[in-house]
C-alpha cells in the first residue's frame, strides 16, 4: 500500500517535474515561519515553510515562499541605495553563494536570500538537494515576471510548474520553481477565519 507523500499536489508535482527521485518523495516535516542568520543586516531570512522531503537518493530541503498578491518585495536597486554597511554586507554574500557577478539592480532581493536560505537549510539538515519554490496563489501569476528575471541570473527560462537545476553550490544541487498553489486557498488566506 502506498502511502500518502503529505505534500499539497501542486509542490508535489513541481517536485516530480524536476527532481531525480521523483515517484518516492514523501514529507518528513513542514516548519511555518523558519528563519535563516544571513551575515549582514540585523534580521534573518524568514522562509514561509520549509519542507523536509525524503527520496530514495536522500533528503531534499525546500524553501517554499507563499504569495498571493504582495510583490517578492524591494528590488536590489532599492537595497543598495539604504547605503547600509549590513545591507551591502549581505548582498555581497548572496551574490557570492549563488556565484552571480552581474545581478540587475531590477531583481528582487527576496528571492536572492530565500535561495541563499535553501541552501543553508540543506546544508544544515545534511540535505542532498536544495529547493526554493515560490508558491503563488495569484490567480493572474502576479510578480511572475521577477521570478523569471531571477532565473535568468542563472541562463535559466522559468514557467510555472518547471522546475529548474541552477547548478551546484557547496556541492549541492539547487533548483529554483515557481508554482500556482489551490485557488480555494486564496480566501483563507486573504482573510483566515477567525
Amino acid at each position: 500500500a502506498s502511502r500518502d507523500n503529505g505534500l499539497p499536489p501542486e509542490v508535489l508535482n513541481i517536485l516530480q517535474a524536476g527532481l531525480p527521485d521523483a515517484e518516492t518523495l514523501r514529507l518528513l516535516v513542514a516548519i511555518p515561519e523558519y528563519k535563516v542568520a544571513l551575515p549582514g543586516g540585523s534580521t534573518s531570512s524568514q522562509t514561509d515553510v520549509v519542507a523536509l522531503v525524503r527520496g530514495t537518493t536522500g533528503l531534499v530541503a525546500v524553501a517554499i515562499e507563499g504569495k498571493v498578491d504582495e510583490s517578492l518585495g524591494p528590488t536590489v536597486g532599492q537595497k543598495r541605495s539604504e547605503k547600509s554597511t549590513g545591507v551591502d554586507e549581505r548582498l555581497t554574500y548572496l551574490l557570492k553563494e549563488l556565484e552571480v557577478t552581474n545581478c540587475s539592480d531590477e531583481i528582487r532581493y527576496q528571492l536572492l536570500h530565500r535561495t541563499v536560505s535553501a541552501l543553508v537549510i540543506a546544508d544544515d539538515f545534511a540535505a542532498t538537494s536544495a529547493v526554493m519554490l515560490v508558491q503563488s496563489f495569484s490567480p493572474s501569476s502576479k510578480w511572475l515576471g521577477d521570478f523569471q528575471a531571477f532565473a535568468r541570473l542563472f541562463r535559466a527560462e522559468a514557467a510555472p510548474g518547471r522546475l529548474l537545476f541552477v547548478g551546484k553550490r557547496h556541492g549541492i544541487p539547487l533548483y529554483i520553481g515557481w508554482c500556482a498553489g489551490d485557488q480555494k486557498f486564496r480566501e483563507e488566506i486573504i482573510a483566515p477565519a477567525v
